[in-house]
């Protein structure tokens, strides 16, 4: 697909070799978000040596929901769908939920999480269900909720899982 800054934009099933390059990007994103002061949404501490977190990638790539994008042929970031997370209030028909989206911060501002989200709409579409549904952070200032709003998605309701605030949001097709 032709990308504005005239890339090739490619999305791709998750594969084998995946795992390490979707940790890298939870590590860009966080070493991103650390430098900007914005701590709550995954921590500190890189996803990469996490066994927890590698056992969450490796799950998300075995249920094969993940889909990476590349841009020009290099990782740049990654979506995963399937069912919604269990801290979440049940969907009321069938639905597609994104259970994860991450950018390699290397590619920030060229269009890789629209793209993806982009994408889930498709699939969405493709399966014949009218609800796409996502969650995500909602403390500090909100950009992340406002960000989600902007591509097409409505506040459905906030939680908390223990003290880190959450939004759940959704988007008709």
């Amino acid at each position: 697909m032709p990308h504005p800054n005239n890339t090739l934009l490619r999305i791709r099933e998750g594969r084998d070799g995946d795992v390490p390059i979707v940790l890298g990007m939870f590590d860009s994103a966080v070493a991103w978000l650390t430098a900007r002061g914005r701590t709550g949404q995954w921590g500190t501490n890189p996803f990469t040596g996490n066994d927890r977190r590698t056992r969450q990638i490796t799950g998300w790539l075995r249920l094969g929901g993940m889909r990476i994008a590349e841009l020009d042929d290099h990782p740049a970031g990654c979506i995963v769908v399937g069912g919604a997370h269990d801290y979440v209030a049940p969907a009321t028909e069938p639905e597609l939920y994104i259970q994860a989206l991450v950018t390699d911060r290397r590619y920030h501002g060229q269009g890789v999480g629209r793209a993806l989200l982009d994408w889930a709409v498709a699939e969405a579409a493709e399966r014949g269900v009218g609800l796409l549904r996502v969650d995500c952070y909602a403390g500090d200032d909100g950009r992340l909720v406002t960000y989600y709003e902007s591509c097409g998605f409505t506040r459905t309701a906030p939680f908390t899982v223990g003290e880190w605030p959450g939004m759940l949001l959704h988007r008709r097709l």
